[in-house]
């Protein structure tokens, strides 16, 4: 039990670090200092999208399921949380790479507004 409560805790961690760094850009304008946390969380993930890397905490969320007794899956965390639920067909270099140029149009754009919005 406590190895199935573990993996589903770090999924939740895992999710809400995709999810800063996708929106955490839209923080950066109240609290600034988030900017030191954002911005290598942003190129981390970048990385690991041009890269075809995967994110450490993959793996150890396999693990854990395996040792909870429940099987573990193929593959990055978004490719197997999230794609299925934004895209039909798997992952590949080319969906890889458009996911990594959302991330970076989706800070600039938020980062140029908050330079916009933040310095009137």
């Amino acid at each position: 039990m406590f190895y199935a409560i573990t993996a589903d805790l770090l999924l939740v961690v895992h999710l809400g670090f995709v999810c800063f760094v996708v929106a955490g850009g839209l923080l950066v304008c109240r609290w600034r200092w988030l900017a030191l946390l954002h911005l290598p969380a942003v190129l981390w993930a970048v990385l690991l999208e041009f890269r075809g890397w995967i994110c450490p905490l993959t793996p150890w969320e396999q693990q854990l399921r395996l040792a909870a007794g429940q099987s573990g899956y193929r593959g990055s965390f978004v490719e197997h949380y999230l794609l299925p639920v934004l895209y039909p067909a798997a992952l590949d270099n080319n969906t890889q790479m458009i996911l990594g140029g959302f991330v970076i149009l989706v800070n600039v754009a938020a980062y140029c507004w908050i330079l916009l919005r933040c310095t009137e």
